[in-house]
């Protein structure tokens, strides 16, 4: 698999998480610098490693040490840790520039806290788009560098996320959220 903007092979890393099953990253070299292209995730049912296989079955196999530092991260992440992702190895250039705008806002979500989709469009002076806001996030590329599972619905239900919902839930739960019997979070902590 060759990236389209740039005709340069295409590289996976995989991470094995206990959690939240594999994880990969996908991964291209852009003027001597790598970048990440997207993050996948495991699903209900079927693995990263599997979903590569059908996907990206031209992606190598290969890591290097930015993104070995990229998944090191991840890993501290999913122990527990407050990590923050910086987007300088994100290529977020191949995305419209809604798309990015949304992908930025929610990367500026801190840990423990959420958003939803309707702040995260008032922030952007798009008050009308918040549909426009979750079907962006629901593309995210690169889940766990942007937390999109940081972005819930206005009544505060986590709503979808690309590693299905007991995954956002998880990852909510882990950064210190509490859901009720409703699968509401409780008094959350609103960026």
């Amino acid at each position: 698999m060759t990236s389209k903007l740039y005709q340069s092979p295409i590289y996976h890393t995989l991470l094995h998480s206990v959690k939240i099953g594999s994880v990969a990253i996908l991964w291209s070299r852009q003027q001597g610098k790598p970048l990440i292209d997207r993050i996948v995730l495991s699903r209900p049912g079927i693995s990263a490693e599997q979903i590569l296989q059908v996907h990206f079955h031209e992606s190598l196999p290969l890591c290097c040490p930015e993104i070995e530092s990229v998944m090191n991260q991840i890993q501290d992440y999913l122990k527990g840790k407050p990590i923050v992702f910086h987007p300088d190895l994100i290529r977020l250039n191949q995305y419209t520039a809604l798309q990015q705008s949304v992908l930025r806002a929610e990367s500026a979500i801190p840990y423990g806290y959420v958003s939803t989709y309707q702040r995260i469009a008032e922030q952007l002076q798009k008050p009308s788009a918040a549909r426009a806001v979750g079907n962006a996030l629901a593309k995210n590329p690169f889940p766990l560098l942007i937390p999109c599972h940081r972005a819930v619905r206005s009544d505060f239900t986590p709503g979808g996320f690309q590693g299905g919902t007991a995954m956002k839930r998880h990852l909510l739960e882990m950064e210190g959220n509490k859901l009720d019997y409703y699968n509401r979070i409780v008094h959350p902590k609103i960026y």
